[in-house]
């Protein structure tokens, strides 16, 4: 155990010195933002600090000042100092990465009133004075020796910042036509305006035409130069928006104030539908504070007991969604709660199945592995205690979980418990749909609109995907789902496939040929 001590006035005297040396990190700069309240630009907004006299993100003064007050309220005096007086000069700015060595001296002492004045130097890597002053106190005369409190950690976390990111990245895109279904609640008509003032969508509001206008009305919203078509009811809205997608009049659909179920259900009419040969699922996109990197939770919302099959087709699309976010090769555990193949485990079953499906080409773009429990696969620490040494264990960008119930409740503890940022939305259907909760409000109470600014995000980001990106060519018609459509798909090790070879893999029909 460490202790901290401190130094009386009777055994202090003039010309004692102490000293600390701290490294300036980020961290430092937004905890003391958090603290304070001091988002001055120069501090926070790396933009505007390259255009300011500096040219760099530079520390608060008053960083450098809290400094000194560390070491004179746990070195010299230590632990009783009373702080009086302090004057400071800032000579230097101090930048990211700088070292910041301070240093204080016993300058005088005056008995009467125990009083002690130390001279404060700070000075940066380079021996370059970044502040300097003078500090009165009154010393303690009693000796404390005590255990030196550990401190918390304190994770920092800009909320949304990663999918803030994604609808920075989509900002070149035009919006996506889009049928809202049934947005007879605030929530839904404020998200849809939301993303169509960020220029993700141009929405179409399906649904009876007197809720929608009183919902907009509630929220004191305008819905002028929107398209609204009025239907009887819920079930009415969900059919005629599907309807709207087969013939090409909308690329994407957003559950409005509807069940899930009744939303599908026209969906997934064999006749009349949204079907391709790829089994529907749902993605949560999660942006966990404690995880260095987005999170894709699959399924938490359609498939119930999937099969194996299904599970195949699970994995794919949350595959392809996080190709269309980037990640250039997706990690993707296989979740169950052991991590050996148990007979009496079916999940750790079809978890080594899926892997050996991965082997032999039947699923592709990613890099699969389990079973793995939860830690394992969040957890580098975790899974190197149990001896698992993967490309997956610790890292894992999507988590595949053995039945909806698992999964929901992974993403819900994620959302509930560690203040996760997360949107969603089906994929497999001929365009991508936008899945909300309602408690989505509840969830994101800050900003209830970014759920579905974020989903709209991931859904233009699927529609690129599926349309074409650097990896591939695309020609005659950028439309999935129907028609022909010729592409390269070029894998991670340079081979390529040829596009009867992938057509299910992106869920289209069958054939398209090669160029």
């Amino acid at each position: 155990m460490q202790y901290i001590e401190n130094r009386t006035f009777d055994g202090i005297k003039v010309g004692d010195s102490a000293e600390l040396t701290r490294t300036l990190k980020q961290g430092d700069i937004e905890l003391f933002a958090v603290m304070s309240g001091d988002v001055n630009p120069a501090h926070v907004d790396a933009d505007y600090a390259q255009s300011d006299m500096f040219h760099k993100v530079i520390a608060h003064g008053m960083w450098g000042g809290a400094l000194i007050s560390a070491v004179l309220g746990t070195e010299l005096p230590g632990p009783g100092t009373i702080y009086l007086n302090q004057n400071l000069s800032f000579k230097t700015a101090v930048g990211l990465g700088d070292t910041v060595t301070v240093r204080i001296t016993v300058a005088e002492k005056s008995a009467a009133h125990h009083h002690v004045t130390l001279d404060c130097l700070c000075t940066n890597q380079r021996r370059e004075t970044v502040i300097e002053g003078q500090a009165q106190v009154m010393a303690p005369t009693q000796k404390i020796h005590r255990p030196r409190v550990i401190l918390p950690e304190v994770p920092l976390h800009e909320r949304g910042a990663r999918f803030a990111e994604l609808i920075k990245a989509t900002a070149a895109l035009a919006p996506v036509s889009t049928a809202v279904v049934h947005p007879c609640d605030v929530l839904s008509i404020e998200g849809a305006l939301e993303a169509r003032k960020q220029g993700m969508i141009d929405p179409i509001l399906v649904g009876p035409r007197a809720k929608i206008e009183a919902a907009a009305s509630e929220a004191q919203l305008d819905l002028s130069g929107i398209e609204i078509i009025d239907t009887p009811h819920s079930h009415a809205a969900a059919e005629h928006s599907v309807k709207l997608a087969r013939e090409g009049k909308v690329g994407m659909l957003m559950k409005g104030k509807i069940h899930t179920d009744e939303l599908l259900k026209p969906v997934v009419n064999k006749e009349r539908g949204l079907r391709t040969e790829r089994r529907m699922s749902h993605v949560f996109a999660l942006d966990v504070p404690n995880y260095p990197k987005p999170l894709l939770i699959s399924d938490a919302a359609i498939n119930t007991f999937p099969d194996l099959q299904t599970k195949r087709d699970i994995v794919q699309n949350a595959i392809d969604l996080a190709l269309a976010l980037g990640i250039a090769l997706p990690k993707v555990a296989l979740l169950s709660a052991v991590e050996t193949v148990t007979p009496s485990l079916p999940a750790t079953l079809d978890a080594a199945a899926l892997c050996k499906m991965a082997e032999r080409g039947q699923i592709l773009g990613g890099l699969l592995d389990g079973p793995l429990a939860f830690d394992n696969a969040v957890s580098k620490a975790a899974a190197e205690t149990k001896g698992i040494y993967t490309e997956v264990a610790g890292a894992a960008d999507i988590l595949i979980a053995p039945d909806l119930e698992a999964g929901n409740m992974i993403a819900k503890q994620l959302i509930y418990l560690a203040g996760a940022d997360a949107a969603g939305l089906v994929l497999g259907a001929r365009i991508p749909i936008v899945l909300t909760s309602r408690a989505d409000g509840v969830m994101l109470a800050w900003h209830p609109q970014q759920w579905h600014s974020y989903s709209y995000t991931l859904n233009q980001a699927a529609l690129r995907y599926k349309r074409g990106s650097s990896d591939r060519v695309f020609r005659k018609r950028p439309v999935f789902g129907v028609g022909k459509t010729h592409f390269n798909y070029r894998l991670q090790n340079g081979l390529r496939i040829d596009a009867h070879q992938c057509s299910d893999r992106f869920g289209w029909y069958n054939g398209a040929k090669s160029e």
